[in-house]
């Protein structure tokens, strides 16, 4: 379903950003979900690897396939037509060589349908990205805490916090805008580092727990939606609180049946049958 809003394309990143128009990026792995963010005012959509611990309870995002990616992306893509469509490259994907690289892209972009595939890393992948972009395929960058390799930064911690941090982040940036990629995701850093590295390039900053100053503001709809159990990262903020309604709905059908007044004869096919009738 549809609210009536137009797909963003990719001219509309740079445009937006030049204009001062922010806007915002959400996570989906399944076709019901995405249908609910087609139908809201939200932008883009994001199949991240993230699902390694949402959606497949892994303990973090390496495990994921690039199957498991395109499994999940198909369903979101048909269920959010009016709605950018990013795909994550795993772990493992884009790391061995470019050729490679460049192949996994190829399969990702062309069996799901997404609109742009995003990788990690900042100086490091600029060349794989550049070769991504000449092959054709849009790329969306990933600097600051990149979770794929969050165990060489010292674990899930803040990025950028010393000046020397920082001016890596520019650097990685910069790389990755040169590239050719079209826009970046920043995460986990401070908001004045998210400021810096905002007005250090002409592509948007799609900013998670990177502060105000950022073009686009991205978080994983379960943590906004108070999905995902306890764990509740510094830059979430709840905008509703899905999980209980969903466990006391649960409860109130649990009870009425135990109760035998679920299902009434509202919720029963009514027509009686010779030699089966009832008494309702």
């Amino acid at each position: 379903m549809s609210n009536g809003k137009k797909k963003m394309t990719i001219a509309d990143f740079k445009k937006y950003k030049k204009e001062g128009r922010k806007f915002s990026y959400v996570t989906a792995y399944d076709y019901t979900t995405a249908t609910i963010v087609n139908e809201s005012d939200v932008e883009v959509i994001l199949v991240g690897d993230s699902l390694g611990m949402i959606m497949l309870g892994y303990d973090g995002t390496t495990p994921v396939t690039l199957e498991d990616i395109i499994h999940h992306t198909k369903p979101v893509v048909k269920g959010a037509p009016d709605t950018f469509i990013v795909a994550d490259m795993p772990f493992g994907t884009y790391n061995v060589s470019i050729e490679k690289a460049i192949e996994n892209a190829n399969r990702l972009y062309k069996e799901t349908g997404c609109d742009c595939v995003k990788l990690e890393g900042g100086v490091e992948v600029a060349d794989t990205i550049a070769a991504i972009v000449k092959a054709g395929i849009p790329v969306m960058g990933h600097i600051g805490l990149t979770p794929q390799t969050a165990g060489m930064l010292g674990g899930f911690k803040v990025q950028g916090s010393t000046p020397e941090g920082a001016k890596k982040l520019i650097e990685d940036v910069k790389a990755i805008e040169k590239a050719g990629a079209f826009s970046v995701v920043l995460e986990c850093v401070p908001k004045g580092v998210g400021k810096a590295i905002t007005e250090a390039v002409e592509i948007p900053v799609l900013g998670i727990g990177a502060g105000p100053y950022v073009d686009c503001q991205v978080l994983v709809t379960q943590d906004l939606l108070d999905m995902y159990g306890d764990f509740k990262p510094k830059f979430v903020k709840h905008f509703a609180h899905i999980r209980k309604e969903m466990v006391e709905g649960l409860n109130r059908f649990h009870k009425e049946t135990i109760e035998g007044t679920f299902p009434s004869r509202e919720y029963c096919f009514n027509a009686q049958v010779e030699g089966f009738e009832v008494e309702d």
